[in-house]
Parts: C-alpha cells; structure tokens; sequence
C-alpha cells in the first residue's frame, strides 16, 4: 500500500468516510511507518485502519488473512522479483492451471493477490505495466483464465506515459469484478492522450 496515499483516495470518495475501515501491507519498515502516520494526518481514526508491515506475496499479514474486502486497489511494483517455487498449497494462486507469474514479473502475482482477498459484491483496480495485456507463456495462461474462465476483468484503461514517479512508461488500470454477468462487455479505454505535459512528469487535470 506504501505510504497510503491511494486507500486515502479511496475514502474520500465514499459517502461516509467514517464508516469504512482501511487495510493495507508495506514491506519496506519506512514506508510502512509513513502510511499509519498519513492515516492519522488525515483524521482517519486508530481503530478505523489495519495497515501491516508485510511482504504482501511471500509473507502476507496473517490478521488479514482470509478476509474479503468491497473494494481493493493498488499500484505495485512494476515487475518486481518474487519467489515461484512452494506455491502449491497457497490459495492465492491456485486455480490457474497450475502457472504462476514469473519470477522475474510479479505482476499477476499481485493480481491474483488482490482478486483472492476481494469480496463477490467488490470491485479490484490495480495500476499495471502495458506488458500484462500481451505478455505470453504464463502471464498468457493466467490472463486467459481471469478473462474467459472466470469472467473478472471489467475494464482497461490505458493511461500516459510519464504520469508516475520512479517511472517513464505508459501503464494502464485494470478493474475487475466478481459479480460479472455478461462476459463480452469488456470496456476499453485509451486515455493515453488525456494529460498536461508538466517538466518532471505529465499529471491528469480534473477534466481528464
């Protein structure tokens, strides 16, 4: 979640902030530190966020475990490293024709993170690289199954490039949904152009 700036974005666009309740996972301590401490800078109460301080792949916060949550979002890391081997016994990444991400691109490891912990009503958004829409070999075979098998994806959005810190390239969201009846209304969206050029980076304006 890094320093919880999205889960705050998240609750100031819902009708009553203060009847939700926020939970995140940081690994590095630092950050982890820097996100309760943003929680509490923005009137969220103590008892109203569960932020860990947790690998969310190889080592997933255990109070967390099992819950379901309405909505889930975030921006990982793009193409992390993460560990394949020994996940056989693990919920989270069951169910895909035994594929895992690889080793060297986590990012449908987080994928499928999130659309385990997402409850049947909720909605996922998630902040990838272009490469998880064509990738091929197991990202191939785990796209297929939430597209086709399993009918989650609801939209795609591609965003500009250069609208993120640390980071040049073009990314895109993904939404998914559990409650999907109709599985040929994926919407896509190239929002690719909609932005201000800036000096550092470009930003989104309020019309975009």
């Amino acid at each position: 979640c890094g320093s919880g700036s999205l889960l705050l974005r998240v609750r100031n666009n819902v009708e009553n902030p203060a009847s939700i309740k926020l939970y995140g996972q940081e690994m590095v301590t630092t950050t982890y530190n820097l996100a309760r401490m943003n929680m509490l800078l923005h009137g969220v109460d103590y008892e109203k966020f569960s932020i860990a301080n947790n690998d969310t792949l190889n080592s997933p916060s255990e109070k967390h475990a099992g819950l379901k949550f309405d909505a889930v979002v975030a921006n990982p890391p793009y193409s992390a490293k993460w560990e394949q081997e020994g996940r056989e016994d693990d919920p989270r990444f069951n169910g895909y024709d035994g594929k895992y991400a690889p080793a060297s691109k986590a990012d449908y490891a987080f994928v499928q993170h999130m659309i385990y912990h997402l409850a049947d009503s909720g909605t996922l958004a998630v902040v990838l690289p272009h490469g998880v829409l064509f990738r091929g070999a197991a990202e191939e075979v785990i796209r297929k199954k939430i597209i086709k098998d399993y009918n989650l994806l609801d939209a795609v959005i591609g965003l500009p490039a250069n609208l993120f810190f640390g980071t040049s390239i073009p990314t895109c969201i993904l939404v998914m949904k559990k409650c999907r009846n109709n599985s040929d209304n994926v919407v896509f969206i190239d929002a690719s152009k909609y932005f201000e050029n800036g000096k550092n980076q470009n930003y989104l304006r309020e019309e975009d």
